[in-house]
């Protein structure tokens, strides 16, 4: 983060954090709260740790980190955490798809991660995970430019990939429909507009995942290809965001309502980065464009581990229709030439 950009920040989260002095004691000022606190989701150390270098006792780093991971929330997510909610917005983000990743008529990836804690007191076996440790559940939807549209946090570890979806708001008003999608006329080729995720997720006439592995003909295998293409933006999206903020790292020793501050910050922090100090927060280097597994993030990839695999009942018939329409377009119209470079 550089210099200009802190100032930004600390300029909007200080009428939050600002604390003010008494004849007993002096308060902490504003740019050392928030330097304390974006130390802690930077390096991850403890607070134990964290207490020499930042000269704030461990129980006031315990009440200042939680309020000014709050303070950025709200502070930036307005602006930076923008959820489209009209046919024309979510146009705009289905162009960015199909520009850089060549896919038509969609307005995001989808999946989501184990956020690993430490056990809270008196919770038993509700935040243990099919991974063996303590978890929580990030979900997202990611846009073409590897930043959070929408992030749901805080579902215990136990609950499936798709599980916490059908959990989620944004999947109970895609399945009401009330995203403010556009409608097919105003889509290319009169496709449905449509999320991307991974074979955890339910297939539904606006959520497209990819063919199973054990049914793949030609055309099933350049579908999948031109899906899982576009789809790799989310995983680029949560691998930058862990090799950034190292809190990942840990299991976070914090009561669950902190650590959904702690994470909530982590991502609005993603995006602000991303348009203020794309350079320096995330270099070409940093980025998997073409599967290559050379991306910088992926040389600590186990940080955020996947959820486990979703088995849902057999999709209706209007969601089947939807993928059959996809498979037809990237083998006919939508072809390019580079789709056939994995056979």
């Amino acid at each position: 983060m550089s210099q200009d950009s802190f100032e930004r920040l600390l300029n909007m989260v200080k009428p939050m954090i600002a604390k003010k002095s008494t004849k007993m004691r002096q308060a902490i000022p504003a740019e050392q709260r928030l330097a304390a606190t974006l130390r802690f989701l930077a390096t991850g150390r403890s607070l134990k740790d964290l207490r020499f270098t930042t000269a704030i006792s461990q129980p006031m780093l315990s009440r200042i980190i939680p309020e000014t991971c709050r303070a950025i929330v709200l502070a930036l997510k307005d602006e930076y955490l923008k959820f489209p909610k009209s046919p024309e917005e979510w146009k705009i983000k289905a162009q960015g798809f199909e520009e850089q990743w060549q896919f038509p008529n969609c307005g995001g990836s989808i999946d989501g991660k184990h956020i690993r804690i430490s056990q809270p007191p008196n919770s038993g076996s509700f935040y243990y995970n099919y991974k063996g440790f303590f978890s929580i559940i990030l979900m997202a939807v990611v846009d073409a430019n590897y930043e959070f549209l929408m992030v749901d946090v805080g579902k215990n570890g136990r609950v499936s990939d798709g599980g916490v979806l059908e959990l989620t708001t944004f999947y109970n008003m895609l399945r009401e429909g009330r995203l403010g999608l556009p409608n097919n006329e105003e889509n290319k080729e009169h496709l449905n507009f449509v999320f991307i995720g991974d074979e955890a997720f339910p297939l539904h006439p606006h959520l497209l995942k990819p063919f199973p592995q054990k049914t793949l003909n030609e055309q099933r295998r350049v579908y999948n290809y031109r899906l899982s293409r576009a789809r790799r933006v989310v995983e680029n999206a949560f691998g930058i965001m862990a090799n950034r903020f190292r809190v990942f790292h840990t299991a976070i020793n914090m009561k669950v309502d902190s650590i959904d501050k702690v994470v909530l910050a982590c991502c609005v922090l993603h995006n602000y980065l991303r348009r203020h100090n794309s350079a320096q927060y995330c270099p070409p280097t940093m980025i998997d464009n073409d599967n290559s597994n050379t991306a910088e993030w992926q040389q600590d990839s186990t940080a955020l581990a996947p959820l486990e695999p979703y088995l849902s009942g057999r999709p209706s018939d209007s969601a089947i229709e939807c993928r059959e329409r996809y498979l037809h377009y990237f083998n006919n119209a939508g072809a390019v030439t580079w789709q056939n470079a994995l056979q």
